[in-house]
């Protein structure tokens, strides 16, 4: 296989060493863009060494670099921190509900960011994203029936459904080497639908593969469930960090009537701001799926908080001039990445663009181990294994590069000296 072209990142970012030409390529900004390089110093966050971070902590004291959990490294944007620290001298936080310029917030953003218009009641407020899934599951289907989501696939899509007695079956997508590309299996797909099937889960954009769904594959989506009567529930909480310009979200809710009506979104400002105390964003147009996903969802878990409402509101009216940044950033680190695993660490694979999200799902099954992630934690970098996407072990790991570059950069020197040691 050939190695994957280099991404170019936008001119506001760091350059890369020019690849050959590739219809995979992405155009770079004009060389008078004002974008600045690191308006927000993505290059020195805070050090969160022996605080609270599960993302640190999961390591212990060792001397481990923790690239495993979707989560960033950076500071918050300067108008959420503003918004928390106003909303914390109130002094008083008891049970809470959305302000009209929350839900208003939330309804021009995706207006303004997908020209995407819903309605203030089709929304459902919800305190995680794995707990929209939770319900979801609950909600469109019984105990003993069962849900489809592609694979390699996110654990929760899986394993939520499966603590309340549903099933959801993975569909694996098809490498095409060709065309270095992810793609539906279709015959696949129409194969793995029983009679028991309720509803299919669908990750838009793709963690772990970092695909971005085009129009025309969304639409055959919906035809699919349509056909066979299936809720879909779109988890499109990364939508926010598309890195190709090229390919930009496309809401599966608003590709028409049929599609508003048997689609529930799980999406908000979680992942594209790194706000891990925010709230995840249900919409549902159909009444009906609304309801039931509001009544499942209820005593699964805690009730949105104050702070969650605040992180919201702040993150959609104040935190696009960081997001813009915060693309660049994660667009230069991308192809730091791909060009560094293309040069210098034979035996790990990126097998397609990552055109969105901060993830790289490393195929790492050349390097013959047998526990990679042991392996490279050993050398000073901790991933994500593939087994829990339902891939075979040793053949993945997902990697996080939403981190300071200089820290990936001795990641990348880490790895190259696990892959030299690894019959040591």
């Amino acid at each position: 296989m050939q190695p994957l072209p280099i991404q170019h990142c936008h001119a506001g970012a760091e350059r890369t060493r020019a690849a050959p030409d590739s219809s995979l390529h992405h155009k770079p900004m004009p060389r008078n863009s004002t974008r600045i390089m690191d308006p927000f110093n993505f290059d020195s966050p805070p050090d969160r060494r022996h605080s609270d971070s599960a993302m640190w902590n999961k390591f212990g004291d060792r001397d481990v670099l923790p690239m495993w959990v979707a989560s960033m490294h950076f500071r918050s944007a300067p108008g959420i921190l503003q918004a928390l620290h106003q909303r914390i001298d109130e002094g008083v936080f008891d049970y809470a509900s959305p302000r009209p310029s929350t839900i208003q917030a939330a309804r021009e953003w995706f207006f303004s960011q997908y020209q995407w218009k819903i309605d203030d009641p089709w929304i459902v407020w919800l305190p995680g994203g794995v707990v929209g899934l939770n319900a979801a599951s609950r909600a469109f289907a019984k105990e003993g029936e069962e849900g489809l989501t592609f694979g390699p696939a996110y654990p929760p899509f899986t394993e939520a459904p499966r603590r309340s007695g549903r099933i959801v079956r993975r569909v694996p997508l098809a490498l095409n080497r060709t065309a270095h590309r992810w793609e539906i299996d279709w015959d696949a797909l129409d194969a793995s639908v029983s009679p028991l099937t309720r509803f299919f889960i669908l990750c838009h954009p793709y963690n772990p593969i970092g695909r971005v769904w085009e129009r025309a594959e969304l639409v055959r989506l919906v035809e699919f469930c349509a056909r066979y009567r299936l809720a879909l529930v779109s988890d499109e909480v990364h939508s926010g960090l598309v890195l190709n310009p090229q390919e930009p979200h496309v809401p599966v809710a608003d590709l028409g009537d049929e599609a508003n009506e048997l689609t529930v979104t799980l999406t908000g400002p979680s992942k594209t701001f790194n706000l891990q105390l925010s709230t995840t964003v249900c919409i549902a147009a159909n009444q009906s799926l609304r309801e039931r996903l509001a009544q499942a969802a209820q005593y699964i878990s805690g009730y949105v908080n104050a702070i969650g409402y605040t992180t919201c509101e702040a993150a959609y009216r104040t935190g696009e001039p960081w997001r813009l940044a915060l693309l660049d950033y994660l667009r230069a680190n991308r192809d730091l990445l791909l060009e560094t695993v293309n040069r210098d660490l034979p035996g790990i694979k990126i097998e397609a663009p990552i055109d969105a999200t901060y993830l790289a799902w490393l195929n790492v099954s050349e390097l013959g181990l047998p526990d990679p992630t042991a392996h490279f934690e050993k050398h000073g970098v901790g991933f994500m294994d593939g087994e829990p996407f339902g891939e075979p072990k040793g053949n993945y790991v997902r990697m996080n590069f939403a981190c300071p570059r200089p820290m990936l950069r001795e990641a990348l020197a880490r790895m190259a000296l696990a892959i030299k040691s690894r019959f040591i």
